[in-house]
């Protein structure tokens, strides 16, 4: 379905469609705004009792839609959004759904890490595909092999751009920090693109969500340190990393996170850790307590989302948004 040249005299794609339930209405407002074209009308509540109620408010008859949603706090709720919206569409008559996924929720739980365990992404990609999507936009999976839980076609965006854009101006003396072994091919791709040396803090994790540094990895004396991790959750290993770097000589310490999760205690633990600065980007809205939180700065991702979407649209190739 080429619509390329489909557009009205205010440059507005005449068969393109966004909708978005309520996870992250701030950055979807952006993506309309980059894409000069106007927010799909449509009405998602919750009833009395839990359930969760979509009515497509316009034809979609032939669009050609784009279903902007992260899957985040609450995750159960704004999954279940996503699902509905994406069955309304798609009963509506919509030619082609895409769920434009921030932040990809449940993507931690990717494999069997003991015996009868679920896997719950692949669970969560089952459900995508049945409600109706017909393509998947994500940006910064857990886990890159995430993809292949997908039978339709998955773009997988990366922060980078932005986030290397940002850290170009900070001090010429970086290097790049992995918090963990799992995390060392995007920090190597950071320091590689920084032009810096690389770090890798060993840590040994007893339970869940609780770990403990061991030992680092490589010269951070006198350097500033960034540390480089697809997410943020409880902050615990973020503030233990943070910690190790100090007491092995690093003047500063900064954070580079895409997905800010921030759950429980975390913005109080990261302001309490020696951080210079936590930066992270708008895949999630942030908390009213992390907004006041004097070290965390946003960047926004709304342009590289709009280019892709409008990529998908005209059927131009994504993979140069692929750095």
């Amino acid at each position: 379905m080429r619509r390329r040249y489909l557009v009205d005299q205010d440059k507005d794609f005449v068969w393109l469609r966004i909708f978005t339930g309520n996870s992250n209405t701030e950055l979807v407002q952006k993506i309309t705004e980059q894409l000069r074209t106007p927010l799909g009308k449509s009405e998602v509540r919750t009833f009395s009792d839990g359930e969760i109620n979509v009515e497509i408010d316009e034809s979609v008859r032939g669009m050609d839609v784009f279903v902007v949603q992260s899957i985040c706090n609450p995750v159960n709720n704004n999954l279940m959004e996503l699902l509905i919206l994406i069955d309304a569409l798609k009963r509506a008559s919509a030619e082609r759904i895409t769920a434009v996924l921030p932040y990809y929720g449940y993507a931690r739980q990717d494999r069997k890490v003991v015996p009868r365990a679920p896997i719950s992404a692949k669970l969560v990609a089952d459900l995508i595909t049945a409600a109706g999507a017909s393509r998947i936009l994500t940006v910064d999976l857990h886990a890159g092999q995430i993809q292949g839980f997908f039978n339709i076609p998955v773009d997988h965006l990366f922060a980078a751009p932005v986030l290397l854009e940002y850290l170009r101006h900070l001090e010429d003396d970086m290097v790049i920090v992995s918090p963990d072994a799992g995390g060392v091919e995007r920090a190597r791709a950071y320091a590689k693109r920084l032009n810096t040396s690389l770090a890798i803090i060993d840590k040994r994790r007893d339970t869940p969500n609780v770990a403990q540094v061991m030992n680092i990895i490589g010269d951070v004396s006198g350097h500033t340190a960034i540390l480089v991790d697809d997410m943020v959750d409880t902050g615990g290993s973020l503030a233990r990393a943070a910690y190790a770097l100090v007491e092995k000589g690093a003047k500063r310490v900064y954070a580079c996170c895409t997905h800010p999760v921030l759950s429980g205690q975390a913005v109080k633990v990261l302001s309490e850790a020696p951080i210079e600065e936590i930066i992270v980007t708008d895949t999630i809205p942030l908390s009213e307590e992390a907004k006041r939180g004097p070290k965390i700065r946003v960047l926004s991702l709304a342009g590289i989302l709009a280019d892709a979407i409008r990529r998908i649209h005209e059927d131009d190739s994504v993979s140069s948004l692929f750095v």
